[in-house]
């Protein structure tokens, strides 16, 4: 019955009960889909009764009389191979995060990131990691759990902007059997999942604001409740945070606590844009052509001046993640003498904003400076997002894609310029609310 009720991780049972041996209830617990870790305890010292044990899928089988100190190693053992399971079952689902791109570059910027990566890692400090997308956040991430005493626990990595949003906190915190429609079956969360080694929050800046509170709390008292239940979990948890936002930008809009910004900004890292380090740049190129030479089984072999030229004079606003993509299509395009040429390389000019007279102006149009004054990097960026939605006709989960950023974030820089304002005055017009 109770089985029938809830999932249990762990069951202690003794070989003989009441209507029979445990032998035929082993190979029955050990077939439901969430199957617990089964210890027998048994008076026999029969090795066939052990081997049978053992064979139906017991963890661990005690023999008669035995002390509670054997009990308590046993039950230890069994916590950490289910924690192992659970583990290794959500990182079968996860797609692998390593795409081969290393921490590569000799510029004064990229020395100066691996010494403090050095530093700070065998530290159980909180690190908040801004940068823009594509510098290689997640790598740093990696790197630091790399070279942290917690390398051999798990890394377990959530992307905050790809979650939807009602389901947030049942992603960091789990949930039990029947916590709210769909839970068939109770869920652990992402802190649990990582318990003694490291978290991820990728995208930090994307996570709901009612929910930042109870994040504030696991941060600081190290505990939590599974949604729908009772009991405090304790979690011993290194937490790594990122963003491709300026999260001071995002507390004075109030759309981030500032209490957890301080919590988050423990130790803070600045990944530099590829364009501030251009001297790395024919290192990464040379590094990404030969590993996608061999990837592809291209005669690629080496860049022309003029290649090399084209590749240092782009203002690379992908940054990292748009060089290996564009020497991976380079690569593929090669010819036989495995030289790459400019032609290549398939570089274009940065978008710019046409005006079109037919169009009426957006908010976003209006607040574009005009042709005179030299655009800052917000005012580029937010002329990108324009030619984006225009080029989608307002689409914006296919201008999210476009531009590669979650439609969460894409809604937030609307939000930012007025522009989602603007959509929300037309929607609640009178015509609007009567239709």
């Amino acid at each position: 019955e109770c089985l029938a009720a809830d999932n249990y991780d762990l069951v202690v049972t003794d070989h003989g009960l009441p209507d029979g041996t445990a032998t035929e209830w082993i190979a029955e617990l050990t077939a439901r889909p969430d199957r617990p870790v089964v210890i027998v305890i048994t008076g026999s010292t029969a090795i066939e009764t052990a081997v049978e044990c053992m064979r139906r899928g017991a963890f661990e089988y005690i023999v008669k009389p035995f002390s509670l100190d054997q009990l308590e190693v046993a039950i230890e053992k069994a916590e950490n191979f289910s924690q192992l399971v659970k583990v290794n079952r959500f990182l079968s689902r996860e797609p692998l995060a390593d795409d081969g791109r290393e921490l590569l570059g000799d510029s004064p910027a990229m020395q100066q990131l691996r010494e403090l990566i050095r530093r700070i890692a065998r530290t159980d400090a909180t690190v908040l990691i801004q940068g823009e997308s594509g510098t290689g956040k997640e790598l740093i991430a990696r790197a630091i759990y790399r070279d942290s005493p917690r390398n051999g626990a798990p890394f377990i990595r959530v992307n905050c902007a790809a979650v939807p949003e009602n389901l947030v906190e049942s992603e960091f915190f789990g949930h039990e059997k029947g916590a709210f429609t769909g839970a068939l079956n109770r869920r652990e969360g992402r802190f649990e999942l990582a318990h003694t080694g490291t978290l991820l929050l990728d995208e930090v800046s994307e996570i709901p604001l009612n929910l930042q509170a109870k994040l504030l709390r696991v941060l600081q008292e190290r505990e939590f409740e599974r949604i729908g239940g009772t009991k405090t979990i304790q979690v011993d948890v290194r937490v790594i945070a990122s963003t491709n936002r300026h999260l001071e930008d995002s507390v004075a809009r109030g759309e981030f606590r500032q209490d957890l910004f301080y919590r988050l900004n423990v130790v803070p890292i600045h990944v530099p844009p590829l364009r501030e380090r251009r001297e790395d740049i024919p290192l990464l190129a040379k590094n990404f052509l030969q590993r996608f030479a061999r990837q592809h089984g291209s005669p690629a072999r080496e860049l022309s001046p003029a290649a090399l030229a084209a590749l240092q004079d782009h203002r690379w606003p992908g940054n990292v993640r748009e060089l290996q993509n564009v020497i991976e299509r380079a690569a593929i395009l090669c010819g036989a003498n495995g030289i790459l040429e400019p032609t290549h390389l398939g570089l274009t000019k940065p978008i710019t904003v046409e005006t079109t007279p037919a169009r009426p102006p957006s908010p976003l149009a209006q607040a574009t400076p005009s042709a005179s004054q030299f655009p800052t990097l917000d005012e580029v960026e937010r002329q990108h997002i324009l030619e984006a939605l225009k080029r989608c006709e307002d689409n914006r989960t296919h201008a999210a894609k476009l531009l590669d950023i979650s439609v969460r974030t894409l809604r937030n820089k609307l939000k930012e310029y007025g522009y989602g304002r603007a959509e929300t005055e037309e929607s609640t017009t009178p015509a609007a609310r009567a239709g």
